[in-house]
């Protein structure tokens, strides 16, 4: 699915390049302070007479070896202007949240932690990486790698103790929200039922970010959108199989997707699941003819540019993820650009990043386990949801309750209308924070700018009537993943099966052209060869 990850705020941005351009900056600034106290400490001890077992002391400390995509966590540094003042108190990032964990960890638990913290760039990234050999203990893959991983018995299931509520420890359980939770428990594989296996850390949907003042609502509230004429070279697509799949699906299954009879279904919601699904013969068919008419229209198949070409004005519409699509609305808007998201009417993909515990790393070592769980569960504290949420740009699953409403504070907060606000609206996300619970819903009512409604908020929270419509692209055995991957390269590669008559007639031509010449030249060739001999 998402190919990029993280670093969709600008202050996130400027952290994660950092890091990036001087390679783990805290440690390699300290290594030779850190020698230095240890020859220190050396010295001191033998000074003192004291033993230690060094052998003992190492195998004090848990390591733990996280794996994640790039950009997709607090790492701290922010400036003192960036201090998120709820009502609930301030929230500031000093430190990366995974180094904050150590501390947190030896804490609550009398335990010390070492966290190795890592990254990947994409799901088939990391997949290569574990098959390589590389071995971690907590990963955090999106759903389809998920599933992927639990079908090939990669995975190790989090334990009983990981969802009892009444322990004060088990933040994730206790905070997560009650939709995500909903989805993580009816939601399956092979039998095996995804919350046995994961728990969630971001999710979101895919739309269509677009300009307003040149695009209509109309024009983008469906995914034939990507083949629209009037689109010609302004829109643009991802450059991956699953969300041109799932947007071509969208496309070509348009009337039957948004007609009553379907939509009126009691099974409405299995049957849209299975329909975006379709990997028939017939079905990839379509999607390729589509695709191919799409590859005619776009501007360009794109991982990441859309958002900067968005921006730019390159193009007045893009296939984009959630999260993406806000922080190209944040950043168009600083140049007085103000675009929109809109969620097409036949259906959209419901995304999801989760934890996922390895057994290669984990290796039955309970301890390893217990220092992943509690690290889920760190990470799940209403407090650092919010963190992780500002500095990546993201939606988390956590919604908040008994350990604190700072998610909800912070929504409010980031979106809130103003008090000389004129054109104002009423949001309502209580699906997300209450499960639907009638005597809840009045307390998570927003009231926000009117614009708000299609824009920044709309694509992070989408209202329940848009989740009632979102589909989650499942898993796909050998069969059906080389059908689709062999339709995916005919559509990015020439697929000589569609080229006309004429074309056909032109590579005869040109093949009998180069034929006659090659003959011709060696005629040539043969004939300078015998004049030359009989002079000599």
């Amino acid at each position: 699915m998402k190919q990029a990850k993280g670093g969709r705020l600008e202050t996130g941005m400027k952290k994660a390049s950092k890091n990036r351009q001087t390679g783990l900056p805290h440690r390699v600034t300290c290594l030779g302070a850190l020698g230095l106290a240890f020859l220190m400490f050396v010295g001191a001890i033998y000074g003192t007479g004291v033993h230690i077992d060094a052998k003992s002391t190492k195998e004090d400390v848990i390591t733990l070896r996280v794996c994640n995509w790039e950009e997709y966590m607090d790492l701290g540094d922010w400036d003192e202007e960036e201090t998120i003042d709820l009502e609930s108190g301030d929230i500031y990032g000093e430190r990366a949240l995974y180094q904050e964990f150590e501390d947190w960890y030896y804490e609550h638990y009398g335990k010390r932690v070492k966290v190795e913290y890592s990254c990947f760039g994409t799901n088939e990234e990391l997949y290569n990486m574990l098959t390589l050999g590389d071995e971690f203990d907590l990963v955090c893959p999106s759903e389809y790698m998920i599933m992927k991983l639990l079908a090939e018995d990669w995975l190790v299931p989090y334990s009983e103790d990981f969802y009892d509520e009444s322990n004060p420890a088990n933040y994730y359980i206790r905070n997560v929200s009650p939709y995500i939770r909903n989805v993580f428990e009816t939601n399956e594989i092979g039998g095996i039922y995804w919350n046995q296996y994961a728990a969630g850390y971001m999710w979101g949907i895919t739309g269509l970010l677009y300009n307003p003042e040149e695009v209509s609502e109309e024009q983008v509230s469906t995914w034939a959108a990507l083949s629209d004429p009037e689109l010609f070279r302004q829109v643009t697509i991802k450059d991956n199989v699953r969300d041109a799949f799932f947007a071509a699906v969208g496309a070509v299954k348009s009337k039957e997707l948004t007609s009553q009879a379907f939509v009126s279904d009691p099974d409405y919601p299995e049957h849209l699941a299975d329909e975006m699904n379709d990997v028939s013969a017939e079905n990839i068919a379509r999607v390729l003819d589509y695709l191919q008419d799409v590859k005619d229209n776009v501007y360009s198949f794109e991982t990441d540019s859309g958002k900067a070409d968005m921006v730019t004005g390159k193009v007045l519409a893009n296939l984009q993820w959630s999260g993406d699509a806000v922080y190209a609305m944040d950043q168009a808007e600083e140049d007085e650009l103000y675009l929109n998201f809109s969620v097409p009417k036949e259906c959209t993909n419901l995304w999801f990043d989760g934890w996922v515990m390895l057994k290669n790393g984990i290796a039955g070592d309970a301890d390893k386990q217990q220092a992943a769980e509690a690290f889920v569960n760190f990470l799940s504290i209403p407090e650092n949801a919010v963190r992780n949420m500002y500095y990546i740009g993201y939606t988390s699953v956590i919604a908040g309750g008994e350990d604190g409403d700072e998610v909800w504070e912070y929504l409010d907060w980031t979106y809130g209308a103003e008090e000389e606000e004129e054109e104002i609206a009423t949001y309502d996300v209580s699906y997300f924070f209450a499960g639907g619970q009638p005597e809840a819903e009045e307390t998570y009512l927003l009231t926000v700018p009117e614009e708000q409604t299609r824009r920044q908020l709309y694509a992070q929270y989408p209202q329940e009537e848009v989740m009632e419509r979102s589909a989650i692209m499942r898993y796909f055995d050998a069969e059906a993943n080389a059908a689709i991957n062999q339709m995916w390269i005919s559509v990015r590669c020439y697929n000589i099966l569609d080229m006309p008559t004429w074309g056909w007639i032109l590579v005869v031509l040109a093949v009998f052209a180069i034929t006659v010449f090659l003959i011709y030249s060696r005629r040539e060739r043969s004939y300078e060869i015998k004049e030359k001999k009989q002079s000599i």
